[in-house]
Formats: structure tokens, C-alpha cells, sequence
């Protein structure tokens, strides 16, 4: 993370804990588009990652990737899902306990599409054997299987999922995924019967349909035709172009055999799928006395083996218990479709419930029981965000139910997480400010007062119950609450929103009206008795499994849907407790699924609701950054003098002496047991940009020694070599010593010649070890001719002699610039070169693909726009005919020598340039505002191309530049206590050089 702050103007902060407005949403918002914009998706707060989905595919998931990330520290790399993955990884196996990673945010955010990548990276990661590969296939496969399922496409996301899930990933002892567990909770499973506009059924009835065998299909009793099935065109898209079936059912088919289902298994649970598509075609007509009846349906056949006449009373009439006696009442036509829908449902519902068991089984088969006490576990939780829609439903009720649950355990275990490490490092706590949102979940799930406890009591109670006496109930008990409201306690502002069968909640992340028609039913989902009965008559062994003749008829109600929801929150929140947190909040940038489009006011409404406000808030806590000792030493070092190169005493006494000397305020910062804190971005910013500049100068002592002990090692052995000659020769009569003098004579010559040679034949590249000698002898020999031939008055110009090539360049850099630029004197030790830029990268292949005369110069270069001055990377390129911007071997913009009117620079020590181009059309683009390392190189190659000394002005104060025809701006440059570029308050880019 450190490394990249000296980036951070341009793609903005990794980690929300360093930004110094970190209470200001809009400057996390700010930050967020910054990186966006750059492809960051990533970013931090804390060990929280938020993920903004790209909607487009990025080269960031790879094998290679995943490699750098493995085994690195949290923060030395860019934010990504694989360092959070990795690091959560590492610490269970370091620490030996057991951890999870919650992954929240609406539909559409990429929450799915996290979940895989964590998977895969651990498939990767983990030890591998034959066993273990096996696993790893299983853990992988189940998730298109729980998607084709499990999931749908909704309005917001063509691959929503309709569950929640919680997936135990176990580890043995050596790091190795030995098995796992799924949890699944609250399927939506309306969706089966009922699909709004523009929404589909779950995946798996168009799969089969458009993608099941020829035999298969016949088999079932199914035409390749979506719109034949009721179920399924309720949403009128069976079709969606982002959407392949034919493809996902291979995928489903190969994954359903991996995780171990046998052959009779999936033919019975494709038998189910079809029974469900053929039960929404069942009709039912009225007779006479208006009772519901079945004629001829040719699809009863295909209903699971069931005989038709124990179907058809199943269907149409419902069984009463009177004392001794059973009573069969007929179904009006609406009842008995109610009831076809009822138990669709229930079957589909079964069904899935049956699968998520089969997995299990496939995952705990891999898993021996020896040694069960030594496995750890990671818990991945992807389960649905907080959903606000045009019209809230009970649904919706229950999902952000759980969101508000899910965000008090969150707070509590940040809050708890802070407070150990202040305790564990002996730093006060400063109490943080943060909105608890208990008084929301009591609200719900207050026993006797809740509205859950209020739901519960409406469906179970004799006598006519509704949706509307459900809401007049909850007006009555809880009526005064500050985050409840209705259109008859409303004032009269608010009642202007709210439709009279509706209840409005302060959540946390907002208000969320909810329109109470269907609570009851869909919280009752009643399925009478019979039609369990029906079922157990089923040939279909999943069938009879998921309704066995061993499950009590009581006449006791069941647990309500929300009941039973509640309850498993409350298991999952025991799971989660005994575990480490790890979090990934997921963002959409906007409804289109557009890449590249980032919605303020969208991502606001997430920012906010995600709780990341809040979190961030729990996460300063007063301190911005906090490293181990070891970390920050390591780190900084060089800036002082005492603890560079190596530091002897302990880490902290080095800390100590290092920010001593740095001059830090006793209000900084804090030094705890084993780690420093840093109070205030800024300080860590300071300390970050003075290690930049004190590392270039390193680099550059560094690069000398080695220089110089290279060049002392080539003498020592060429010395050692002589001596070993003059040695033998030593050794030799009188007549073999000559032979030795001449024959080392002779080898020390034609080594000299061969370096000559070599050196001249390379006198045009670049200076190196091959012509650096070649090239010290010609400027040793002009200066010496030189010497002997000097004019004998200054008014003899043009006595002087022709320096060589080698020496041209120089020559035309100090007539242009010495004495003008303040920073000249520093350019004169550095040789120029042909190119900067790696001549097999873009040169070449920007050559190629334009057809375009050879390079003669080539440079990296910061462009800044004409309009706001966004810093852009791009390089420059001379040809004899022209200059060239270009981004990746795409020209960005042309210029022909003939047009260029003039480069301006500044008289100071920074490295802009402004190329001023004839711009008589609007639709040209105007002058070119750029940033290069190799000024005076790069000016003077231009000047010798377009043999002009005179088009290049060095000027003060400020360069006006043409936009474009009849449009101006300015670049001001000044000096000042370090270097910065930015936009000024007059809309000027400002250019402060040292």
C-alpha cells in the first residue's frame, strides 16, 4: 500500500482509513470514481474490501496473479480479492482458528462472481493430491449447480441469486481443503409459480428445455419450446442474450455427475423439474356448482408416477379431520389453483433442500474422521443485500431483515476487533461514534411486540385474518415507534407516499415502504395435508424422500416462513461469532450494466447502506495507519542516518530513534506493544514522499559502487593475467623470455584493437561497456585539438572546430538551454540516448501497425487534457516526418513539423513542455500540454529533426496555450518547498517546481 502513495493524486487512495476527509461521503465517493475510472475495482478500509462490479472482464484473475498474491502481507500489494482471501488463509492456519468471509451487496454488485473467485484461488492455492483434487472439483462444481437452482434472472441482474448461502470450506492441518458444508436460506420460491415483467424462473427449467437431449425431452414428456409452459412466460424474456442455456446445461450436466449423483438420482430430479413445468399447464374448469374440476389434461401423465385419479382429487378437494371422520371439501377454481401453486412450491422447494444435502454428502465423503480435531475452517457468506424496489413485498421484508442483523453483528465484531488490538498494544480507546441499530431489530423481532411476533399472531388466530388487519394491528402495538410508519400515522406531507395498505421502516440504510398485500399467505405458505399424501404416492425416490410417510401430520400449524427464517439468522449468527470476520462489499456502479459508468447518486445510496460510512468511522477510531515495527522500519530506515543501512537495537528503539528524527508531533502518532500508530494521513504522506525522493538517491549511490566495484574486479583479473605471463616469462632462459615479451606484447595489442574496433563499430548506440572506451578516446581527442586550436578572438566563430557526433548533441543542448533553465547544469552528466522506450515494445509495433517511416526518437510522457488537466500516460514519438502522441501503438494525435509553431518550457527546473501546433479548425486538436523526464533530450532530438534552434522558447511565469480555435489556456509555473501539479483556483494548471 505504501508504495502506491506516490500515485495517489492520480488513481486516488487504496484504503479509506488514509483519507483525511474520511467523514465527508463525498470524499470516499470521489476516491471510489478515481479508481474506477483507472480499472481499480479494489479498494480497502482496513482489511474490509469494497469490489465495484466493471461489468467487463479484466486481466486481473489470472494464474500469475493469483501467484503474487500468495504468501504476501495484506497491505504490500494493491488492494484485490486475492490478497483478502490469502491473508484470511494464512492467518487461520497460522493462528489455528477458525474464520469467514461475508460478501453483501444488492443484486447485481458481483457478490457471486467474488464467491467463485475466493473459491478458485483457494483450488489453486491449497496443497494438492489426488484427494484433494477431488474435493477441490466438488467445492468448485457445486456452485453452478446451486446456481442453475438457486438462481434467476431479475430486472437488476441476470444471474441473482434467490438464497443464501453459507459454505464451510474445511482445511486439514497442512493447509489442504479437505471437504465442506453448505447452509441455504429463505429460496424464494414464489418465483417457481409467479415471475414479475422482465424476470425469469430459476435457470434450471430453461436449461433443460433448451439445452436436454432429444431422448431426454421425449422422455419427460417436454417440447423445445419455453413459451408451452405457463411458469415459464410469466416474465415474458425466456430469452436473454447474456444468457447461453444450452451452455450452462452441459456445464450443470457434468458438475451434477462430479459432485457424485448417481445416474437414477438425476433422471429423478430432472423428472421433478418437468412435473413442475407440467403442473403450471393443469386447468382447472368450474362445474356446475362452481367446484373445480380437471378435464382430460393430457399432462397428468407426466406428474411423477402418480395415479391420475389420486392426483386429480388431490388437486380439487381438501381433506378435514372431524373427530373420527375425514370430509373431502371441494376447491372452488381459485382454491385449486392456489393449491396447484402450493405445491409447485413446496415440491420445488423440497427438491432443492434435497440437493444442497446430496452436496454435503459428496463434500463430508472426502473428509476423513481421523484427526477431525485438527480441521480448520473458512466461511464463505454470499447472501442477499439490502433490496429496495418500486414495490417491497415480504421478500424484501426478510432480506433486509437479515441486512439489519447481519449489520449489528457487523459493527458489534469491528467494534469488538478495534477495541482487542487498542487493549493488546496499551493504547487508550477513544469511543467512536456510530449509529446501533438495535432499536431497528427489536423493532422486527421483539418477542409479543414485534412485527414478526404481530405476523405470527395474525395468521395463527381464528376467524377472518388479512393483510389489512395485520397492519391495523401493527398500528395499534407499535404505532409510536420512530422508525415505523403508516399512511394513518402519518402527517399530512408523508401521506402523500404512502398508499393506505402500506408500512414504511427507518432502516439503517433508509426508509423502505412496504406494501402489506400477500404477508400472510406468503408467510403461512400453506400446503394441505392431502397433498403431502399425494406426494408419498409418488414413483419418484426423491419425491418420496422429500415428503416421507414418516413426517407427523400434526394438527398443529407449522412454523411460519418467518419463524423459521428468523430462527436460522439466529443460527448463523452463533456460527459467525465463534469465527474471525473477513468482509467484501460489493458496489454497482449503475442500472445499465454499462462499463465504465459510475451513478453518484447510485453508489451514494450504496455507500451508505453498506454501512461503510460507519465502518470506516469504527476503523479510524482515531488512528489512520498502524504497522508492526519491523514492517515500518524496514520500510523507512533509509530516512535516518542512525538506523541506515542496518539498525542494531530492537524495532521499537528504531521506530523511536527514526521518527525522532523526522521531527513527528508527540500528537502523531503513538507507540503501542509491537506496532506503531499514526494519527493523520497527512503524516504518513510526508514520511512516504521524502522515502521517494531519499530512494532515488539510493538508487543512484547504489548504482555507483556497483558501477565501480564491476570496473575493479574486471582490472584485478586482467592485473592477475599480466602477472601470471610476466610470471612464466620469469620462469623461461633468455631466448624464451623474449618470445613471452613479445607474445604479451602482442595480446595486450590486440586486446586493445578488439576494444577499439568493437567501439567503433558501436559509436551510434547508446554508451555501454561495448563502446564507452571507443567513445572516451573521440572526446579526449577533440578537447585535445581543441586545445591546440582555439580561435584567437572571440570574433573568429567560425574557427571553431567540427565537434564529433558524440559531441554534436551536447552542443546544440547547451546553445539552446545554458544559462536559461535553472536544472541544466544537472542534465550535462547524463548521455543521451536513441530511445527511452524498450525498442521491441511499442516503437516496433506502433511502426508495424501503421505503416509508418522508421522511429528516429522515441519517450515516455505524461500528457495533460486541455480541458481539467487529467494527467494521462502516452508516449512521444519523432519520425523524420512528423511527431506522434500515442497509447499503446494507438496514435492519440499526429503532428507534422510543418505545423508545429513553437515548444515553449519554463525557466525553472521542472520538466513541462508545451508544443504550440496551427490549429484553424475546430475539429483539430490544439496545443500539447506534457511532462518528460528527458526534456532537454527529447527538445534537442526535435531540434536537430526539424533542424529549427529557434522554434524552442524558454520563457517566465506563465505559457498560453490553444485549447482549441478560439479557446485559451494557461500553465503558470513557480517555485516553492516541493514539486506539485495541480488545477488552481483560476482554472490554470499549476506547475511548482523546487
Amino acid at each position: 500500500m505504501e508504495a502506491s502513495l506516490t500515485a495517489r493524486d492520480r488513481v486516488g487512495i487504496q484504503d479509506f482509513v488514509l483519507l483525511d476527509t474520511y467523514t465527508s461521503e463525498t470524499a470516499c465517493l470521489d476516491n471510489l470514481r478515481k479508481r474506477f475510472h483507472e480499472n481499480l475495482i479494489y479498494t480497502y478500509i482496513g482489511t474490509l474490501l469494497v469490489s465495484v462490479n466493471p461489468y467487463k472482464e479484466l486481466d486481473i484473475y489470472s494464474k500469475k496473479q493469483m501467484d503474487t498474491y500468495m504468501g504476501v502481507n495484506f497491505f504490500e500489494l494493491p488492494p484485490h480479492i486475492y490478497a483478502l482471501a490469502d491473508n484470511a488463509f494464512r492467518t487461520m492456519m497460522s493462528e489455528f482458528n477458525n474464520h469467514f468471509i461475508l460478501i453483501s451487496g444488492e443484486s447485481g454488485a458481483g457478490k457471486t462472481e467474488a464467491s467463485k473467485k475466493i473459491l478458485q484461488f483457494y483450488a489453486v492455492s491449497c496443497p494438492s493430491t489426488k484427494v484433494l483434487n477431488n474435493v477441490r472439483d466438488r467445492l468448485l462444481l457445486s456452485n453452478p449447480v446451486l446456481e442453475a437452482f438457486g438462481n434467476a434472472k431479475t430486472l437488476k441482474n441476470d444471474n441473482s441469486s434467490r438464497f443464501g448461502k453459507y459454505m464451510d470450506i474445511q482445511f486439514d492441518h497442512q493447509g489442504g481443503a479437505v471437504g465442506g458444508h453448505i447452509l441455504s436460506y429463505l429460496l424464494e420460491k414464489s418465483r417457481v409459480v409467479h415471475q414479475n415483467h422482465g424476470e425469469r424462473n430459476f435457470h434450471i427449467f430453461y436449461q433443460l428445455v433448451e439445452g436436454g437431449e432429444e431422448d431426454l425431452l421425449r422422455w419427460l414428456g417436454l417440447e423445445r419450446n419455453c413459451k408451452h409452459y405457463r411458469y415459464l412466460v410469466q416474465g415474458n424474456c425466456a430469452k436473454v442474450s447474456s444468457i447461453n442455456d444450452k451452455s450452462d446445461w452441459k456445464t450443470v450436466r457434468k458438475a451434477l455427475s462430479v459432485i457424485d449423483l448417481s445416474e437414477s438420482d438425476i433422471e429423478n430430479l430432472f423428472g421433478i423439474i418437468a412435473s413442475v413445468l407440467h403442473m403450471g399447464n393443469i386447468k382447472f374448469e368450474a362445474d356446475a356448482r362452481g367446484y373445480a374440476m380437471l378435464n382430460n389434461n393430457q399432462e397428468m401423465q407426466w406428474l411423477l408416477g402418480i395415479p391420475n385419479q389420486v392426483l386429480q382429487q388431490g388437486l380439487t378437494h381438501r381433506k378435514i379431520e372431524a373427530k373420527s371422520e375425514e370430509v373431502f371439501s371441494p376447491f372452488s377454481v381459485d382454491h385449486a389453483v392456489y393449491a396447484r401453486d402450493a405445491l409447485a412450491k413446496a415440491i420445488y422447494g423440497r427438491t432443492f433442500s434435497w440437493l444442497v444435502n446430496k452436496i454435503n454428502e459428496s463434500l463430508a465423503n472426502m473428509v476423513s474422521n481421523k484427526d477431525s480435531s485438527r480441521k480448520t475452517v473458512i466461511g464463505l457468506l454470499d447472501i442477499y443485500g439490502f433490496e429496495v424496489f418500486s414495490v417491497n413485498s415480504f421478500e424484501q421484508f426478510c432480506i433486509n431483515y437479515c441486512n439489519e442483523k447481519l449489520q449489528q453483528l457487523f459493527i458489534e465484531l469491528t467494534l469488538k476487533s478495534e477495541q482487542e488490538e487498542y487493549e493488546m498494544e496499551g493504547i487508550e480507546w477513544e469511543p467512536v461514534p456510530y449509529f446501533n441499530n438495535k432499536i431497528i431489530c427489536d423493532l422486527v423481532e421483539e418477542k409479543f411486540r414485534g412485527i414478526i411476533s404481530l405476523l405470527d399472531e395474525e395468521c395463527l388466530r381464528p376467524g377472518e385474518a388479512t393483510d389489512l388487519t395485520f397492519l391495523e394491528k401493527m398500528e395499534d402495538k407499535i404505532g409510536g415507534h420512530p422508525h415505523f410508519v403508516t399512511h394513518k400515522l402519518a402527517d399530512q406531507k408523508t401521506r402523500k407516499t404512502l398508499k393506505r395498505g402500506d408500512f414504511r421502516l427507518l432502516h439503517y440504510a433508509g426508509e423502505v415502504t412496504y406494501c402489506v398485500v400477500g404477508f400472510l399467505d406468503k408467510n403461512n405458505d400453506l400446503l394441505y395435508r392431502n397433498g403431502k399424501e399425494v406426494m408419498r404416492q409418488s414413483k419418484n425416490a426423491i419425491i418420496k424422500h422429500c415428503f416421507p410417510s414418516t413426517e407427523p401430520d400434526s394438527k398443529r400449524r407449522p412454523e411460519t416462513v418467518v419463524t423459521q427464517f428468523k430462527n436460522s439468522l439466529v443460527g448463523l449468527t452463533e456460527i459467525l461469532m465463534m469465527k474471525e470476520p473477513w468482509y467484501v462489499r460489493c458496489i454497482k456502479p449503475n442500472e445499465a450494466k454499462q462499463p465504465g459508468h459510475f451513478d453518484d447518486v447510485l453508489v451514494r445510496h450504496q455507500v451508505k447502506y453498506l454501512g461503510l460510512m460507519e465502518h470506516l468511522r469504527v476503523r479510524r477510531a482515531g488512528f489512520a495507519y498502524r504497522r508492526k515495527y519491523e514492517v515500518f522500519l524496514q520500510r523507512y530506515k533509509p530516512l535516518c542516518p542512525d538506523t541506515w543501512p542496518n539498525w542494531k537495537g530492537t524495532a521499537a528503539e528504531g521506530v523511536r530513534c527514526l521518527i525522532k528524527h523526522l521531527g513527528y508531533k508527540s500528537d502523531e502518532y503513538k507507540m503501542g506493544r509491537t506496532k506503531i500508530f499514526i494519527r493523520h494521513p497527512r503524516t504518513l504522506f510526508a514520511t512516504e514522499d521524502a522515502f521517494q525522493v531519499c530512494k532515488h538517491k539510493l538508487a543512484t549511490r547504489i548504482q555507483a559502487k556497483y558501477k565501480g566495484y564491476k570496473v575493479k574486479g574486471d582490472y584485478l583479473k586482467q592485473r592477475e593475467a599480466v602477472k601470471w605471463l610476466l610470471m612464466l616469462a620469469g620462469r623461461c632462459n633468455g631466448c624464451e623470455r623474449a618470445i613471452w615479451e613479445l607474445l604479451l606484447s602482442e595480446v595486450t595489442d590486440l586486446l586493445i584493437c578488439s576494444r577499439f574496433i568493437k567501439g567503433f563499430m558501436n559509436r551510434h548506440q547508446p554508451a555501454c561497456t561495448d563502446n564507452s572506451e571507443y567513445l572516451a578516446f573521440v572526446r579526449h581527442s577533440y578537447l585535445t585539438r581543441l586545445k591546440e586550436n582555439l580561435p584567437k578572438t572571440i570574433l573568429e566563430k567560425d574557427s571553431w572546430l567540427t565537434p564529433p557526433p558524440i559531441l554534436q548533441e551536447v552542443t546544440q543542448t547547451s546553445a539552446l538551454f545554458k544559462g536559461k533553465k535553472e536544472n541544466y547544469p544537472f542534465s550535462v552528466c547524463r548521455p543521451f540516448a536513441d530511445t527511452r522506450i524498450c525498442k521491441t515494445t511499442v516503437p516496433l509495433k506502433w511502426t508495424y501497425m501503421h505503416k509508418i517511416d522508421k522511429t528516429t526518437y522515441s519517450v515516455p510522457v505524461v500528457k495533460y487534457d486541455r480541458n481539467g488537466f487529467r494527467p494521462r500516460l502516452r508516449q512521444l514519438i519523432f519520425t523524420q516526418e512528423a511527431a506522434y502522441l500515442v497509447e499503446e501503438a494507438k496514435i492519440k494525435q499526429r503532428i507534422d513539423y510543418s505545423s508545429l509553431k513553437g515548444v515553449s518550457v519554463s525557466n525553472l527546473s521542472d520538466n513541462f513542455l508545451i508544443l504550440h501546433v496551427t490549429c484553424d479548425d475546430s475539429k483539430q486538436k490544439g496545443d500539447l500540454v506534457l511532462q518528460c523526464d528527458f526534456l532537454f533530450e527529447a527538445l534537442t532530438k526535435l531540434s536537430v529533426i526539424v533542424n529549427k534552434q529557434n522554434c524552442i522558447h524558454v520563457v517566465q511565469g506563465s505559457v498560453r496555450f490553444d485549447i482549441q480555435p478560439g479557446r485559451e489556456g494557461f500553465v503558470d509555473f513557480k517555485s516553492g518547498q516541493e514539486s506539485m501539479v495541480y488545477r488552481a483556483k483560476n482554472g490554470h494548471l499549476m506547475v511548482v517546481s523546487l
